[in-house]
């Protein structure tokens, strides 16, 4: 008489097999384009560096803290700075210096909503340079 339950293990163990196949490709997949992405910021960074020497690599910093402030601020401050939630941020490089920028920052407004260190370390100096420049 067969056992009834062979077949059901055997279901459970290809499956636990392909589970375990899958991770391993995606691990090796993610480590390539991790590779892929530091080869092309190497490259950027190179030719950068070759330019016309101050200009481009400030260029780089206020793209940066641009796509910075897209992908962590603009959802309460604006796409264009103009203000949602959180207050307007066009004219803000008129009000404080890139250094009062970052302090607000790092401390964040807690009370009206802005908590502390969404942006930290070089993205937020980044931030700050680029809107110190928003006159």
């Amino acid at each position: 008489m067969k056992n009834p339950v062979i077949p059901y293990a055997l279901i459970a163990g290809i499956g636990i097999l392909l589970v375990i196949v899958v991770s391993v490709v995606g691990l090796d997949q993610q480590e390539a384009i991790q590779e892929e992405g530091n080869g092309e910021e190497q490259g950027e960074q190179q030719e950068g560096g070759s330019g016309d020497g101050g200009e481009s690599g400030g260029g780089e910093t206020a793209a940066n803290g641009e796509e910075v402030y897209q992908s962590n601020c603009a959802s309460c401050h604006g796409q264009d700075l103009s203000g949602q939630s959180g207050p307007a941020l066009d004219t803000v490089g008129s009000k404080y210096s890139q250094e009062e920028i970052e302090q607000i920052i790092a401390d964040g407004f807690p009370d009206a909503g802005m908590p502390p260190g969404l942006v930290q370390g070089e993205d937020a100096q980044a931030v700050a340079q680029w809107l110190s420049e928003q006159q």
